[in-house]
């Protein structure tokens, strides 16, 4: 059984008659389902519709491979290094305290938990974005383009339920990718170098646990960053029908805001962009924590998701769906 009749029929479970997916979409599309219904039945609907668009997302060859991919980074960093310090020589870390960038890479052979860090490090500026943004830029387009939309729409489902399991379905890849980034990076960590106490970047010693707990709260932190970026693939997704289109839409819009990110004159702009405070995560290595850019890079993604998941939701709620 195909999606698109899968859906037909579980949105006609309970209901008698509907079989147009047209008349459907008209009846029920815009104030997402039948009112009348329980509290605790479209709360299962919605549960299972989120458990369907997880379950397509995740099972998709194309979503693997970027899983893949991802995966692969730390994999090919930690080679790197210990190829290049096979010979006993060292290898030269990132910016400078404070600069633009942690200095996470030279602190791998001597533990192999800053492999997790410098993997993220070097993930969040293009490959961790690229890949939510080929999800969240396909999930409505791509709907759209294979022609399964309306059918979708089909009730009880509704539009506003539907853009939600969507938006929620992207986070969830945003966590995934990132726990994917770091356990990959953990697991070659543990193969290639030698685990032990970790040297904060204050110069401070705190144990191998607390280190990892670091290493997790850092990954959270890291998926958070990306929420801006999931709101505004969805926004592109609900103003084209081409799948292809949507995602090429928003990877140009994050190479262009990360480019405008670096241009001196436009500093102006800088703390204004969803980029601007990404690599803030490497505050969380400090001792004390630093917060304040911590805490302006989670209040600046809110805003993205708050500007951009509204925009898509007034988009999508006026959308004439034709496919």
């Amino acid at each position: 059984m195909s999606r698109a009749e899968a859906t037909v029929q579980t949105g006609q479970t309970g209901q008698t008659g509907q079989t147009d997916p047209g008349a459907a979409v008209d009846a029920a599309g815009k104030d997402g389902g039948q009112a009348g219904a329980p509290r605790a039945v479209r709360l299962a609907w919605t549960l299972g519709l989120f458990r369907s668009e997880l379950s397509v997302t995740f099972r998709r060859w194309r979503t693997l491979a970027l899983l893949a991919v991802l995966a692969a980074v730390p994999v090919l960093v930690g080679i790197a290094v210990k190829i290049e310090t096979s010979d006993g020589g060292s290898i030269g870390g990132g910016g400078p305290d404070g600069g633009g960038g942690p200095a996470f890479i030279a602190q791998v052979t001597n533990n192999g938990l800053f492999l997790v860090f410098t993997a993220l490090a070097a993930t969040l500026p293009f490959f961790l974005p690229m890949a939510i943004g080929v999800v969240a830029g396909d999930s409505i387009a791509g709907e759209a383009s294979a022609g399964t939309l309306r059918y979708l729409l089909v009730a009880p489902a509704g539009r506003t339920r539907l853009l939600l399991a969507k938006y929620v379905t992207a986070l969830t890849f945003c966590l995934v990718a990132t726990l994917v980034v770091a356990a990959s990076a953990l697991a070659v960590g543990a193969l290639l170098f030698p685990l032990g106490e970790v040297t904060t970047i204050s110069g401070t010693r705190i144990g191998f646990g607390d280190g990892l707990l670091r290493a997790l709260l850092i990954a959270l932190v890291v998926a958070a960053s990306l929420i801006g970026v999931a709101a505004l693939g969805l926004f592109v997704s609900t103003l084209t029908s081409s799948g292809i289109a949507a995602m090429a839409t928003t990877v140009g819009l994050l190479i262009t805001v990360q480019i405008v990110d670096q241009i001196p004159q436009l500093h102006a702009v800088h703390p204004y962009l969803f980029s601007h405070y990404w690599l803030s995560f490497a505050d969380l290595m400090r001792d004390p924590v630093y917060w304040d850019d911590l805490v302006k890079n989670l209040g600046l993604q809110a805003l993205y998701a708050g500007v951009f998941g509204s925009a898509a939701w007034a988009r999508f709620g006026a959308k004439d769906i034709a496919s």
